[in-house]
């Protein structure tokens, strides 16, 4: 392997730490290469930005991310609200469960950790302030609960992860349920304790009777048909992956135009501005990894690194703890999207030769990253939260020590016992 490759290399991760945006820092981390070292035309690496764009499968990022936006106007968030009130709120600490499991139900709406943090921090954090919750208690709750929100279909890091290895979307979308759902138990596991240690009371006197439940269980399906109905048409075929982004955008739209009545003309225009906002800061990322990733390939750096771990001896089990602590330590520095974007080609291949099952390695990726966002000292989610709420950094750090304890736990089971998010996958697919 030419040792020059790792001029360019060094070049991005220097202008990345020095707070250049890590798009910009790609592409210019190359032009020592590709201008001095490797000279080829500009034309070809235009061509493969273009390329890029022009790519029908990444259509379905930007749709999945406008239908996004489109369910956050629909109203359904507060349906869900209230259907998670009503099978949880009974519970010792119930606004904390609610926070959690408002999460899991957001999944398969708003598919994004910082839009859940985001909406839960305005939403039920006052709330739990006036009930007696600790602010940074409320905090930590908001923010480690915002982590099973990308996990759960349709998870916009795990459809990013499916394009960039070539993973079937579907696959990884029935795997997201079983990580999803454990964090969810053990979340919800210790917030019981720490509610019953200091008196945090639930917001209802007894659970809700069958038929409100019902009630509100009506009134919250359309939302809680998505994430089902995105799967079903994955597996059976009826759409690809940009199909199914396009539905959920029509899908969205007439539910809150048309079933809840939430979306307004006026909403129109703000719900065009914020996704195109989105896709902007998905896309460019997207781009500027294509002259990236074609440095990779023009250097056979994929099969150097795979060949050079293969050959070294080391253990399936030591490569994954290597990912995963050098994952964690990046997550805690980036947000999610560019990682995968640049780190899942790289290494996908290498679990592949393990044979590790892809599907598993991207859950345990995206995971991951999730888990950095909000680990001091840099994790974005953490800090986007507390400007929200306005908590002391040490004491919500000290709040989220806990979660993040927990959801280590629920990474090392996703990641040494890849069965446990593969049944639904195989299940459902008739894998072996």
């Amino acid at each position: 392997m030419n040792i020059n490759i790792f001029l360019p290399l060094l070049c991005v991760v220097i202008l990345a730490f020095a707070g250049i945006p890590i798009w910009l820092a790609m592409v210019c981390g190359l032009i020592p290469y590709f201008g001095i070292l490797q000279p080829i035309p500009a034309q070809i690496i235009i061509q493969r930005i273009v390329n890029t764009v022009e790519s029908q499968s990444y259509l379905a990022i930007p749709l999945f991310i406008t239908s996004g936006v489109i369910m956050n106007y629909a109203g359904i968030s507060s349906r869900l609200l209230d259907l998670a009130d009503a099978l949880v709120g009974h519970l010792p600490g119930g606004l904390g469960h609610c926070n959690v499991l408002l999460s899991v139900l957001m999944g398969g709406v708003s598919g994004s950790a910082a839009a859940d943090a985001a909406m839960e921090s305005k939403i039920l954090v006052p709330e739990m302030e006036k009930r007696g919750y600790s602010k940074e208690f409320s905090g930590a709750v908001t923010i480690a609960s915002s982590l099973i929100t990308p996990i759960i279909p349709p998870g916009m890091g795990l459809v990013m992860y499916a394009m960039a290895t070539n993973t079937s979307v579907g696959q990884i979308f029935c795997a997201g349920y079983s990580a999803g759902l454990l964090a969810m138990i053990l979340q919800m596991i210790y917030v019981y304790f720490v509610s019953k240690k200091r008196g945090y009371k639930g917001n209802r006197t007894k659970m809700a009777s069958a038929g409100e439940i019902g009630r509100l269980v009506w009134k919250a399906f359309p939302a809680l048909l998505l994430p089902f109905g995105l799967i079903l048409l994955l597996r059976m075929g009826v759409a690809t992956a940009t199909e199914v982004g396009a539905v959920c955008c029509v899908y969205a739209f007439i539910v809150g135009a048309f079933i809840y009545k939430e979306i307004r003309v006026e909403h129109l225009w703000k719900i065009l501005v914020e996704s195109l906002s989105g896709n902007a800061v998905v896309m460019v990322l997207v781009c500027a990894a294509a002259p990236l990733s074609y440095f990779f390939t023009y250097e056979g750096i994929p099969q150097a690194l795979t060949n050079a771990i293969i050959s070294s001896g080391m253990s399936k089990g030591m490569f994954l703890l290597l990912v995963n602590i050098i994952l964690l330590v990046i997550g805690m520095f980036m947000e999610g999207g560019a990682p995968l974007i640049i780190l899942a080609p790289l290494l996908a291949p290498i679990a592949a030769k393990y044979g590790y099952p892809l599907v598993t390695f991207g859950l345990m990726m995206d995971f991951n990253l999730g888990i950095g966002n909000m680990t001091p000292p840099f994790g974005i989610v953490l800090y986007q939260v507390r400007g929200v709420i306005n908590a002391k950094f040490g004491e919500l750090v000290k709040e989220c020590v806990p979660f993040i304890i927990i959801m280590l736990i629920v990474l090392a089971v996703v990641t040494y016992i890849p069965d446990f998010s593969m049944w639904l996958p195989r299940l459902v697919y008739g894998l072996k």
